[in-house]
Formats: structure tokens, sequence, C-alpha cells
């Protein structure tokens, strides 16, 4: 694979000049030789003429037929006349010195020719003269020059089409693929770190470069490397980052396009272009290719199709399907993709062997969202008051590209008040307007208009205080903020993915707090409410028709996970939708009446509520909390629970640390003492026993002397004993 071809450095073309820089000199020199001959010349009359032919200054003179000019020539000794030399001098520089000198326009040739004749007699001289036409540059571009512009309009245009113009730019070349490449020589600096909060999708996408680079760890096995990897999720969740930082990770050529770069008015190019993208891809094999939003060409075939049609996109596709796993297929071009419409790609596209991998990219939960905001905050200068896990506590729902958003408007934020560094008050003033919009503070609301959305918002406030299942509270605002809120209460919900009847009941519970309080306090209602009612309907059919939490309709859901857009027939009957109907009416009822007894009992404090809103316009869950006393719910807010989380782990961390040192310790002091116990086995020790043994020997030995002590031989046991003491190997 080698090889120079890959490691060939791409330089981007030049454009043409040479075809400009002709241009301007040839309009260079028309505009000199125009401007040598309109100013070249000193324009007069006939009189003036005749002036002259009296004073014998005239030497010789043109009559140029076609244009009707008379050019007049002079004397040399009447160009150092004064009269003459001061016009003269300030002609322009490029005119000649031998003339002509003047000229003037001839109304009728025959009559100047007699007056010409006449003024010869009187004066007593012969005046020479020629009469010729003369075409100059004008006449000349009046008469060629519409089919010189055609001449020259087909040149350029067969000189692109070519392939002169440079690549991309010939007409030829519309089926050409449209794809980026990045190799080695200009990679992207993205890596898997830049990433952050997408630690399972990593996983995926690492194995397969992991696999390109290292084959054999894989392949030893028995294992194929992934022909196609197809990232979904919502947007702004990172699909494209994360295909950067693949192409950024990779070791290996990388083409990048949109799924729009295949999309042509002209019929057949989409697939044409198709081809030619994984031609290149295996001239470069092994390779990467990376489809973001292929939903524009992968839709499902035969949709929205008018019978006897031809539709671009299907030939498109059907190329695309025949390039991934057709006849002729090559195993070594990888596909990448990202949509966040799976639902309406083909299902050709979608089996095995094509995309052998669906990757989900959902929205980050906390501790994801603390990882992206430490990458986003390295190049902001923050306040040591700013906490990340604070921020991914108040973001719960935020995308990874909302949180950069995120950050961007609190450095904004804090750079209009000439601050020299980002604080935590920046913000959640940018988190408020990512929220809601930016804040209108001049907006002009009437005080009737302002008292109402205090007691609206008010009974937001209260009801959720009071609520057990309903989400914490963060702050109640009556400033206006975006197109049409004109206040709003912000609430810090969990992250979780099963809700009961009971936490349903006690959202819409909360989302009707607004309007019973108007219903309470002012004894009307006003259109303020559109927003929470919407909310509550949904919620209510929802519950009715969705997670069977109705006892009349009973344990049926009429959710169809892949609805068909053309389909106008209902999964139930008129009378079942009446009945859907009058349960969706109970329910929200029953909700309105426990909203209704529970602010009524609670209008003191509601009273106050909106008193202080009205007062300071924006009151925080201290203020609560100062104003009507403590939640009798006590429930643990989502930074509270990610903090106990993350000390008990730290306090795991740290004991299964603590424990490993001590397990260490321990382990070294037993072996410290093995060693010692060893030394000391191998270093002889004399005991009592052994010396009495060795006394005992000498006795002995003395004895046997004393007893052999006249015989002069060498006893046999003692010369036997010494043979053996000196020769043990032979004895044996």
């Amino acid at each position: 694979m080698s090889s120079n071809q890959d490691k060939k450095k791409i330089t981007p073309q030049k454009p043409n000049y040479q075809i400009w820089i002709i241009v301007t000199l040839v309009g260079l020199i028309f505009a000199v030789t125009y401007y040598n001959s309109s100013n070249s010349t000193i324009e007069i009359g006939p009189n003036r003429f005749e002036d002259m032919v009296e004073s014998k200054d005239v030497q010789k003179i043109t009559i140029i037929k076609n244009q009707d000019i008379v050019e007049v020539y002079l004397k040399s000794e009447a160009l150092q006349n004064a009269k003459y030399r001061s016009e003269l001098e300030n002609r322009t520089p490029f005119a000649g010195g031998e003339g002509p000198q003047y000229r003037f326009q001839l109304l009728d040739g025959s009559s100047f020719l007699t007056r010409l004749r006449v003024l010869e007699d009187e004066t007593d001289q012969t005046i020479p003269y020629q009469i010729e036409e003369r075409h100059d540059i004008m006449s000349f571009l009046f008469n060629w020059g519409f089919l010189i512009l055609i001449l020259f309009g087909f040149w350029f245009l067969m000189r692109r089409m070519t392939g002169q113009g440079g690549p991309g730019s010939q007409i030829f070349n519309i089926g050409k693929s449209k794809a980026a490449l990045f190799d080695a020589q200009n990679k992207i600096k993205i890596s898997f770190d830049d990433a952050a909060g997408l630690d399972e999708a990593k996983e995926e996408v690492k194995e397969i470069v992991d696999f390109l680079k290292n084959p054999s760890k894989f392949t030893r096995l028995g294992g194929k490397i992934p022909k196609g990897a197809l990232l979904v999720g919502p947007p702004g969740t990172g699909k494209t980052l994360l295909a950067k930082a693949v192409a950024g990770e990779a070791e290996v050529p990388f083409f990048s396009l949109s799924g729009s770069d295949f999309v042509e008015m002209f019929v057949g190019v989409g697939a044409a272009r198709v081809r030619d993208l994984f031609k290149q891809a295996k001239e470069k094999a092994p390779c990467i290719v990376f489809i973001d939003e292929i939903d524009a060409i992968g839709r499902t075939r035969g949709r929205g199709q008018m019978p006897g049609s031809n539709d671009e996109r299907e030939n498109t596709l059907n190329s695309l399907l025949v390039e991934m796993d057709g006849f002729s297929t090559d195993s070594g071009v990888i596909i990448l993709a990202a949509t966040n419409r799976p639902d309406v790609l083909d299902s050709a596209l979608l089996r095995p062997g094509r995309f052998d991998r669906q990757i989900s990219i959902d929205k980050p939960d906390i501790v994801g969202r603390e990882a992206i905001f430490r990458v986003h905050l390295k190049p902001i200068k923050l306040s040591k008051e700013v906490d990340t896990k604070r921020l991914a506590a108040q973001t719960p729902g935020f995308a990874g590209a909302e949180i950069a958003n995120v950050c961007n408007e609190a450095a904004l934020i804090g750079a209009r008040k000439d601050k020299n560094s980002v604080e935590m008050i920046d913000f959640q003033d940018a988190i408020d307007r990512v929220i809601g919009g930016l804040e209108k503070k001049n907006k002009i609301i009437s005080p009737t208009e302002k008292k109402i959305v205090a007691y609206h918002e008010a009974g937001h406030a209260v009801a959720g205080w009071y609520l057990e299942h309903a989400d914490p509270l963060v702050k109640v605002s009556i400033v206006p903020r975006g197109a049409a809120a004109l206040g709003y209460a912000q609430y810090l919900p969990k992250e979780q993915y099963l809700y009961q009847t009971e936490q349903l009941m006690d959202d819409m519970c909360m989302a009707l707090g607004g309007r019973v309080a108007e219903e309470i306090i002012l004894g009307k209602i006003s259109t303020g409410a559109l927003s929470d009612l919407e909310r509550i309907t949904k919620m209510a059919y929802n519950m009715v028709t969705i997670y069977g939490m109705n006892s009349v309709i009973g344990n049926v859901s009429y959710h169809d996970s892949k609805p068909n857009e053309y389909s106008f027939n209902k999964a139930y009957s008129e009378a079942t939708a009446e009945l859907i109907d009058k349960e969706v009416k109970k329910i929200i009822d029953e909700a309105y009446a426990k909203t209704m007894k529970l602010l009524t009992d609670k209008k003191d404090q509601l009273e106050i509520v909106a008193k202080e809103l009205l007062e300071k316009e924006v009151i925080f869950q201290a203020d609560l909390v100062r104003l009507i006393g403590e939640r009798p719910f006590k429930t643990d807010s989502m930074y509270e629970e990610f903090t106990k989380k993350v000390d008990a782990k730290d306090a795991k961390d740290a004991k299964d640390a603590k424990d490993a040192k001590d397990a260490a310790e321990k382990s070294a002091k037993d072996d410290k003492e093995l060693d010692s116990k060893k030394s000391t086995t191998d270093t002889p020790v004399v005991t009592e026993e052994s010396a009495e043994t060795s006394t005992n020997g000498q006795e002995e030995t003395s004895k046997n002397k004393e007893t052999d002590g006249g015989n002069e031989e060498t006893p046999p046991a003692i010369s036997d004993s010494t043979k053996d003491l000196e020769n043990p190997v032979e004895e044996k």
C-alpha cells in the first residue's frame, strides 16, 4: 500500500492568471492607442485653418474621407512660433513630433477643395494634400467586437471543457466527487480527547481505528473489519465531531463529504459521483469515507414518487448500495456516516454488510456534560468560583453544541461587563439566554399585565413547592425574554427515564398553577397559559393513548414507532377516540381541581411570593425558603446527588488505594522477615550438644592412642577411614 502516492503532498491548484494578463495587456494597448489618436492633435475650426494658410504655416493636409476629418501638418519654422508652441506643449506625450498637429471637421469635401484652391491662388502657394480612408480601434471594435467576443467565449468554454481550468471547474468534471481528502499532510488536529462525553461511542469507533492500525490483533482470531458504522443521534450531540476525531486519530486517508454533495440538477450526476468517490477511495485503500447527513440520499425508496417518474435520489442510493456491498466490493474502504433521521433511511442501507454497526449518540448525562464543560472551558479565563459539576447539574438535556454555546455566551457576557475573568453568574445568565432567549428589560409592559404575570409565575412556584414529585425550583422571573415569554419559572429536572402516574400528575398540577393562581387572586384568566395548556394536553393524551395509564382505556398503546407519512387511518375507532377525549378531559379536570385546592390553602404564600416578584422581578430558591419556609418534601437536587456520588466514589477510591498501600507494605514487611530468617538458617550455629559430641570424640581418640601406644603399625580401621576421606569417589 504504500506508497509515495499516499505521501505525496497535496498542493492546492493555483489559479491560471495568464489569460487575464493577456486580456489586460491588450486592453491597455488599445487604450493607449485610442488615447494617442484622440489627444495627439488639437481640434480647430475652418476659419483657423484659413488663417494658417494665409500665414503660409501649413506644410500639407490629409483628408480622411470615411471620417470627414482634415489633419493639418505645420511647417518646422511655424512650430517655433509662440502662438503654436504654447498650444502644442500641452498635448499628450505620446504625440509624435512630425504631426499632424491640428485637425478639423470637414463638412463638404468638394467645396473644401474649391476653397483650398482659392486660398492657394490668393497666397501664391501650393499646399499638397492626400485623401485616404482610416479605421481606428473604436471603429474596428464597433464592427468586429461582437464577433470577437463570441469567439473568445467559445474558446474559453472549450478550454474549461478540456480540463485546463483547474479541478472541479470543468463542465465534463461535473460527475467527479467533491470529497475532501485528509491524510498525513493535511491532518485534522482533533483527537478523541476533544470529543468528551461520548465514551461508549468512542469505544466503537476506536476499535475501527485500531483495526486499521493493527489488523493482526483482530484477524488472528478470524475477525473481519466492519464495513461501515452509522452514527445516529439528535442534532448537536457530536456526530460530526466524533468523525473529525476519527480523521485526526486514524493514520489512513480520510474522505469527508455531505450527502447533499451527490445531489445535482443533472440526471445521473449523483450516481457518477458515488462511483468516482469509491474509485478514489479504492486507490487510497485502506481508508475511511465519512458521509454527513446521509439521509439526503438514503431515504426509503418509493416514498413520494409519482408513477412513471424517475427519481435521481433513488439512482444515487442504488449506486451507493452496490458500491458498499455489491458484486465487486473492496473490503479496504470503511464507510462512516451520520444522521439524525434514522427512521427515514432505507432498510437495505441499514442492513449488516453495509452498516455493520449503528452507534447511538444520545444527549450526555451529568457526567458527560461535566467532561464537555471541561473541554470547552479550557480557552476561557475562569474565576475560582466556577464549578463544572454545578454547571453540569444546571444544564439537563443540553447537547454538546448547546454547552459550547453556553460557554461562549458566558465569555461574551463577561467581556461585555469588562471583567477580568468569567464568573459563575455569567454562566447562569448564559444558560438563561440559551433557554429563554434574550432578556428584554426595555420592553414596555403595563402594570396590570405585570401583575398578572407575577401571580401567574408565583402560582407555578408555590404549586411546585408543595407538590411532592415536582422538580426543584431554581428561579422565578417576570422579566420578558425571547419572542413571547413575559415571565418564566425555571426548574431543575432530574435525569430519569421512567415516570410514574403520580409524577406526571404533579407535573400537570405544577403547569396549571399559573392559570389557577390567576383565577383565585384576580377572578379572571388570561392567554398567558397557552404553553402550559399545550404541555398538559399532550401529557394527558400520552398517558391515555401511549403509556396505558388510564383504567378505562386499559393497557393499550396506540403509538406507532414507524409511522407512515401517507397513512391517514387511525389505530382506533371513532367511539374509542371519543372515549379518549373524555378520559383526557377527566385527567386534566382532576389535576385542575387538585391545584385549585392546593393554592386556595396556600393563598397567603401565593400573595407573599407575587409581591416579592413585583418588587425584585427575579427571585431564587433561597428567597422562597426565606419567604414561605422550607419545602415540606426534602429531596436532593441533581447537583447534590451528583456530588454525593462523586464524593462516595472518591472515598471508595481513596479507601481502595489505602488498602492497596497497606497490603503492599505488609507484603514488603513479610518478605523482609522471610529474608532475615533465611539468612539466619544459612549461618553455622554451635550448640551445647554439638560441643559435647566434639569433646567426646577427642577423648575417644586420645584413649585409642593410649591403648595402642606400644604398636608401631597404623590401625587398619584408621587407615581405611583415611583412605575413604581422601578419595571417596573412587572408593564408591
